[in-house]
């Protein structure tokens, strides 16, 4: 199947009141658990890669398998730039053939991050691809700063952006303690913004109560990155401990990590669903 925009499938997922999820990958592997969890499912999903990837050669050497596993999918597929910072990383994930771009100003004054979400919005668009911007901060290591609502609506109007992700209590990474989401929140922006799906940043983790919460209140994108990658690590760990120092052809020491890690994306892929 050609590959999708973000815009196409997080609408309508909106309105059905279900969220598609968005898995970050870092290698074939990765993103084969991926596709073979959506394809499973029958489901629509978006493979993003941190803004880092782009800055290392690895998001260009990996589109074209990206874009090739796409092609054969018969889901939906985008291919999407995660927390980009800079004009140029959204610039070379749309010349090398990603369909969506974040373009992450969080922490920087209101002004500067409506000027350059805004730039990246409009040049994503000239592309036929999609533009996802944050307002509010979801943390990782510092301050969470809670979306205002007026000031979602704001932006959201000043940029353009096809998605907006919002900070309503989760963090990036795992948390220490168990988050306290504010659902309310989420909903007078959602209200506010009736044609702009939201975006949960921090999905790692998370209750899946209050996920699910939120899913209701607006979410259509729930970002999934540490808690997939963690176990991409686990079962790679437990395949080479089960090998116990024999040998076996890496294509083949793969499959099984790939089914484990598959297992455990297609489990949220249905939740995220509204089918568990």
């Amino acid at each position: 199947m050609p590959l999708a925009t973000m815009k196409e499938m997080l609408l309508q997922a909106r309105s059905e009141k279900r969220a598609v999820g968005a898995f970050n990958v870092t290698n074939y592997e990765t993103a084969a658990a991926v596709f073979k969890a959506a394809e499973a499912e029958g489901r629509p999903v978006i493979v993003q890669l941190y803004m880092r990837l782009f800055d290392t050669g690895k998001a260009r050497d990996l589109a074209p398998t990206l874009r090739a596993m796409a092609a054969r999918s018969p889901v939906p597929v985008a291919l999407h730039l995660d927390h980009g910072s800079t004009v140029k990383q959204a610039e070379d994930a749309l010349a090398w053939g990603y369909t969506s771009v974040m373009y992450d100003g969080s922490r920087d004054p209101y002004p500067e991050n409506v000027k350059w979400t805004r730039h990246v919005a409009q040049y994503a668009h000239a592309l036929g691809a999609t533009c996802e911007g944050e307002i509010g901060h979801v943390a990782q290591g510092d301050e969470t700063a809670l979306t205002d609502v007026e000031e979602a609506v704001s932006f959201a109007k000043d940029t353009g952006v096809d998605a907006l992700a919002v900070s309503i209590g989760t963090a990036h990474g795992y948390y220490k303690a168990e988050p306290k989401l504010d659902i309310p929140r989420c909903a007078a922006i959602a209200e506010a913004l009736p044609d702009v799906p939201l975006v949960l940043h921090g999905g790692s983790g998370t209750p899946l109560g209050d996920v699910r919460r939120a899913i209701e209140c607006g979410i259509a994108k729930v970002n999934i990155a540490t808690e997939f990658l963690d176990t991409y690590i686990k079962s790679t760990l437990r395949t080479y401990q089960d090998l116990n120092g024999g040998f076996v052809p890496p294509d083949k020491l793969a499959d099984p990590i790939i089914d484990a890690c598959a297992a455990h994306v297609r489990r949220l892929i249905r939740f995220f669903s509204g089918l568990d």
